[in-house]
């Protein structure tokens, strides 16, 4: 659909991403503090994008990429 071709970063699995919706910015930071400390792998630290979402990035065991983000309200549907 976008006449493009994306690829993974190398050492990285690529079988999927996911992405989590946190609330707060704090909890952006916090969670990424958390998962890190319990041996995930930092890729993206906690970032304040241009459009305002903090994200970050991190692996899992297999190498798959996981984001945790906000606009710094709760989800709505």
């Amino acid at each position: 659909m976008t006449n493009k071709k994306y690829s993974y970063v190398k050492d990285f699995n690529g079988h999927f991403e996911i992405a989590l919706y946190v609330d707060t910015y704090e909890e952006v930071d916090s969670c990424f503090k958390e998962v890190v400390s319990k041996g995930a792998v930092p890729v993206l630290p906690p970032t304040t994008e241009p459009w305002n979402q903090r994200t970050c990035y991190i692996t899992d065991p297999e190498g798959n990429l996981i984001e945790i983000g906000s606009f710094n309200r709760p989800f709505d549907r």
